[in-house]
């Protein structure tokens, strides 16, 4: 008899059910732990089949303007404003720009759709408890997206590009922001169709935009509450595009009503889930600081 592969394991593998994953069972967490090493063998092998291999996932898939000033400043931290420049402030305190080439987001969707279909068991992300789609993205996560070329790619974009615009953007998250964390989201009108008002327990917060030219919506923007004068406004943003803020600014995402809208939604907080104090003193540093890759291990702790 032919002795079975880690991926065709994975795929025969008894799952728990979707309500005791909800529920947060302890049998889902014993499930993930216990099966962790086989579901990390699948995605490398999954990824050598015709399926991961057939997509590439690297810096092209960045907006050129986003990508030519991030890479120069890397090299140069002092031609940091060419990156600042590119974020607007939308709100109080949240910033908008062009994050991925619209042209090339189907390369990065269709990627996220085969591992969707892989049949290696993904957990959902619990905070949200309507949804039916989305992975979890980071290692330190239960059931993450384990697959090599992809976690080259998630490392790269945390490391090289939301972090040190994470710390000129808000400098008082610096020392808060040596943690990553990162989910996918996909809202379907008619079955998840929102999510209250919250605040994230990260330090900072990027929301991407991960839908495709003409792939339309209805409904689904971001409610943002500014703390000090009250103000309320929602927001909507065009395929590849993100939106960037404080883990405490409140917001919530509004009912979809017709239509898919597919996100990432990624985290940096420091050790054991520390954020910055609201309203806390930032944290002086020179641009050569923020454009650098903390020597910190990962502390294990996920939020949810």
């Amino acid at each position: 008899m032919m002795q079975q592969t880690s991926l065709t394991r994975a795929r025969a593998i008894e799952r728990p059910s979707r309500n005791a994953i909800l529920q947060r069972h302890p049998s889902v967490h014993t499930f993930w732990n216990q099966n962790r090493a086989l579901f990390q063998e699948a995605w490398a092998e999954w990824e050598t089949t015709d399926d991961g291999k057939a997509v590439a996932l690297d810096e092209k898939l960045y907006d050129d303007k986003l990508r030519a000033a991030v890479t120069q400043a890397w090299k140069e931290p002092e031609q940091e404003s060419a990156v600042r420049d590119l974020w607007e402030e939308v709100f109080p305190g949240v910033y908008k720009t062009q994050f991925f080439d619209p042209d090339r987001l189907s390369v990065l969707r269709t990627y996220m759709d085969k591992t969707a279909c892989a049949d290696i068991p993904l957990r959902p992300p619990y905070g949200i408890s309507l949804n039916r789609g989305g992975a979890m993205l980071d290692r330190r996560s239960e059931g993450y997206l384990a697959a090599p070329k992809f976690q080259a790619f998630y490392e790269s974009l945390m490391d090289r590009y939301m972090r040190p615009i994470s710390r000129m953007l808000f400098p008082d998250i610096v020392g808060y922001d040596t943690q990553t964390f990162g989910f996918s989201i996909q809202w379907q009108a008619d079955a998840d169709t929102s999510l209250r008002a919250h605040t994230d327990a990260s330090a900072v917060t990027l929301n991407i935009n991960l839908n495709l030219p003409g792939e339309d919506f209805e409904g689904s923007g971001v409610r943002f509450f500014d703390r000090a004068t009250g103000k309320v406004d929602e927001l909507t943003f065009a395929p590849g595009t993100a939106l960037i803020h404080h883990g405490n600014v409140p917001h919530e995402s509004m009912p979809i009503t017709e239509g898919e809208r597919s996100n990432f939604v990624l985290w940096l907080y420091g050790e054991h889930g520390q954020v910055p104090h609201l309203g806390g003193a930032p944290k002086p540093i020179e641009p050569r600081e923020r454009w650098k890759t903390p020597e910190v291990v990962s502390d294990g702790f996920a939020p949810f």
